[in-house]
C-alpha cells in the first residue's frame, strides 16, 4: 500500500463504542471485531478519505512512538482492513 495513495471506506460497518472500544459488526460476514487504542483513532480517521502518510503525520503527533514504529503499526492495520474488504486504496 502506497503511503500518498488515498484509502476510501467501501463498506459501511455497524460500529458501537463500548469502554473506549470500538466494536463492528459486518452482517454480510456475520463477524464482529473490536478496535482498541491506536485504532480507534486510525478508524475514526478512515471515515473521511486521507493517506496512510496522513494518518502517520497526525498520529506522530499525538503518540510518543518512533516513526518506524507508527508506520509499521498504521501499514498493518490498514492491511488487515483492506484484506477484510472494509478499504480500497
Amino acid at each position: 500500500m502506497d503511503k500518498n495513495k488515498v484509502v476510501k471506506m467501501i463498506k459501511q460497518l455497524n460500529v458501537t463504542e463500548l469502554a473506549g472500544e470500538k466494536v463492528m459488526i459486518d452482517f454480510d460476514s456475520g463477524k464482529y471485531f473490536l478496535i482498541k487504542g491506536v485504532g480507534n483513532d486510525i478508524w475514526d480517521m478512515l471515515q473521511e478519505e486521507t493517506t496512510p502518510g496522513n494518518i502517520i503525520d497526525k498520529l506522530m503527533g499525538e503518540y510518543e512512538v518512533s516513526i518506524e514504529e507508527c508506520e509499521e503499526s498504521v501499514m498493518s492495520f490498514l492491511k488487515k482492513m483492506q484484506e477484510l474488504g472494509f478499504i480500497s486504496d
